[in-house]
């Protein structure tokens, strides 16, 4: 009976504690206490202690997952937060698989499950559009077909998979339309271009909110008209976040990125609380300009407020920091995040490649091969980082291992990209023949760039026989430019093989491209005096 009030007592301080947590590592603290006081468990504690990891803003959904899969008992409850969650993540996808989890474990779904499901399909887009519509069918034989809110997630999965016509049939069987159901409407006619039927729904909505004016925004942005976008932000009765994030997007897509941050403090002086998407666009703004110093500011802002550095924002912060050339600083950003999406693993090895750390870059893609997470599954991206690595490295050996494992360990089949790195690796190692062999088995279409990646390297490695063979190659395969005559007669003169300059140089000016020298002549006018 004792041990009863205890727990009881416990109980209300570990909630009390709980209301308080405003970090992750707080909250891991408040964990700690509820196992070592054996309420390991309580099923409320432990759904608070999901929810707030998974939900609040400095939370981690990484955690959040590792805390569901050790319940004991999972609930619709504990399914509808992850879901939720995953909804608005860079991993959609998994609240698909928790959907499909949770139907074979024969928990029941509800309203609250299939907004978010919803929503994940319509983010996955393309790849589970057929999911998206048999969850629809499973909606209407549940009875839940005339929801409110499900109605408006089944209209936006329609817009994202670019089905407009299910998406308007959905709008038009609804009893209740709410300015949500307008906008995702207009904004569905927008994204698939036709601007026609999204002006006639917009004068055809009874009340226009903040909404409706980022939808007109974000239709001036598609179409590049960026002035057009400013003025109709400037004449908006009220703005929100999103209003913002749109004119910050609209800016860097057309690559004026200093006005984009502009931007960007103009809306910190309007109080205006930036959001994910907001940090993840000014944060791209930042790469692109070399902007450093306000990059970390940032990141600063970011720790302050206490936001989750993980998925989109983490993998902006990262980009900024290598693409800017602090890697490490990049490297810790990548190391500190919880979940870690396949594009972070990409992000962090292309960026070690490119600029020379191969050996760590290698290391990397070792550790991604043995990450657990199924999702993390090295891609087309990855092995391009992998092979740069090699050919910068100079690793002949290692790089042919890599690409013979990408087709028959992965399934991945090597586009131009990765046969380039290859044709580079092996041309800067002087396996000038091995070079010329693997261009001319592959399967799909040759370019230029591979041929004279070679004949630059012949004249490196002087070997003037396989120049002319390449030379010919890049001839059949189009127009040769001046620059190429100039390597091959370059190549020539640095054998001195005179007869031969001689013979390129003059069909070389035969064909226009090398004119004869002239003169010029420059008057001087002297003064009599």
């Amino acid at each position: 009976m004792n041990a009863l009030r205890i727990s009881a007592r416990e109980e209300t301080r570990i909630a009390l504690l709980l209301e308080k947590a405003s970090s992750i590592k707080h909250l891991k603290c408040i964990q700690s206490l509820v196992t070592k006081v054996g309420l390991a468990d309580h099923p409320w504690l432990n759904a608070k202690l999901i929810a707030l990891s998974a939900l609040a803003r400095w939370g981690s959904l990484h955690h959040a997952r590792s805390l569901f899969d050790m319940a004991a008992i999972k609930s619709a409850f504990l399914y509808n937060i992850l879901i939720r969650s995953y909804s608005a993540s860079v991993f959609p996808v998994e609240s698909i698989h928790l959907y499909n989890q949770m139907c074979i474990a024969g928990v029941s779904t509800d309203y609250l499950t299939f907004p978010f499901v919803l929503k994940a399909c319509g983010r996955a887009e393309e790849c589970h559009a057929n999911k998206g519509a048999e969850i629809h069918c499973r909606v209407v034989r549940l009875g839940l077909g005339t929801d409110l809110f499900v109605q408006n997630a089944l209209m936006f999965m329609y817009s994202q998979t670019r089905r407009v016509q299910v998406a308007r049939q959905v709008f038009d069987e609804m009893a209740e339309k709410t300015p949500v159901s307008w906008n995702t409407l207009i904004a569905a006619y927008d994204r698939c271009g036709d601007f026609e039927s999204a002006d006639r729904m917009l004068r055809s909505m009874p009340k226009k909110n903040v909404s409706s004016w980022n939808g007109l925004i974000t239709r001036y942005v598609r179409m590049g008209d960026i002035d057009a976008a400013k003025k109709v932000f400037d004449e908006m009765p009220q703005r929100d976040a999103i209003s913002w994030n749109v004119l910050i997007a609209g800016c860097i897509s057309v690559k004026n990125y200093r006005h984009a941050l502009e931007i960007f403090k103009q809306m910190l002086q309007c109080k205006m609380e930036p959001t994910e998407l907001t940090v993840v666009s000014i944060l791209g703004a930042c790469s692109e300009a070399g902007e450093l110093g306000i990059g970390s500011d940032i990141h600063d802002y970011l720790k302050y407020k206490e936001f989750r550095i993980e998925g989109f924002v983490g993998n902006a912060l990262m980009d900024m920091y290598a693409k800017c050339g602090n890697l490490r600083m990049a490297r810790r950003v990548f190391d500190e995040m919880g979940m870690k999406h396949v594009t972070s693993w990409n992000s962090m090895i292309v960026s070690l490649a490119f600029h020379g750390h191969c050996k760590e870059a290698l290391e990397l893609f070792s550790c991604m091969e043995k990450e657990p997470n199924q999702a993390v599954k090295p891609n087309n991206v990855t092995f391009l980082g992998v092979l740069t690595a090699c050919s910068h490295k100079g690793l002949v050996k290692e790089g042919q291992e890599f690409f013979d494992r990408m087709i028959r360990l992965y399934g991945i089949e090597p586009d131009i990209k990765h046969y380039g790195c290859m044709v580079d690796l092996l041309s800067r190692c002087g396996q000038l023949r091995d070079a010329f062999q693997t261009i001319k088995e592959m399967p799909i279409r040759v370019n230029s760039v591979l041929w004279k990646t070679v004949l630059s390297a012949c004249r490196v490695h002087g070997d003037v026989e396989l120049a002319e063979a390449v030379f010919a190659e890049l001839a059949a395969l189009e127009t040769l430019r001046d620059e190429d005559y100039v390597l091959m007669s370059n190549i020539y003169a640095e054998a001195e093989r005179w007869d031969d300059v001689h013979r390129l140089r003059t069909g070389m000016i035969g064909r226009s491209i090398l004119k004869p020298p002239g003169w010029s002549q420059i008057e001087r006018k002297y003064a009599v005096g």
